[in-house]
């Protein structure tokens, strides 16, 4: 059996925080159609910040990270399925399919 790390949250009307064991923390708010991130992540001791604003079936978001890396994507829904696309400064690209059956791929 995996050793799963139990996460501590705590919500009010539009913000959640949470942290683990392993010094990682990140808290999700909401205004409007605009949902902010900002993270923490303990092995990598890294601070991160992420913005998302969704328009109708489309989500596009941005974020920064605390060693300089930044990244933008957005996503897609079309049915069942959703379209995942990001790309960072790192060089690094991810296209990710999801659908609610099947799972991501």
């Amino acid at each position: 059996m995996p050793n799963v790390t139990p996460t501590l949250c705590t919500r009010s009307a539009n913000l959640l925080a949470c942290s683990d064991r392993d010094g990682n923390f990140y808290s999700v708010q909401s205004h409007g159609n605009t949902l902010y991130l900002r993270g923490y992540e303990g092995q990598r001791q890294r601070s991160w910040a992420q913005s998302s604003t969704r328009y109708g079936q489309l989500t596009f978001y941005s974020g920064v990270a605390s060693d300089g890396e930044t990244w933008v994507g957005y996503s897609r829904r079309v049915g069942w399925t959703t379209l995942n696309r990001v790309s960072s400064s790192s060089g690094q690209r991810f296209d990710l399919r999801c659908n609610r059956l099947g799972g991501c791929q």
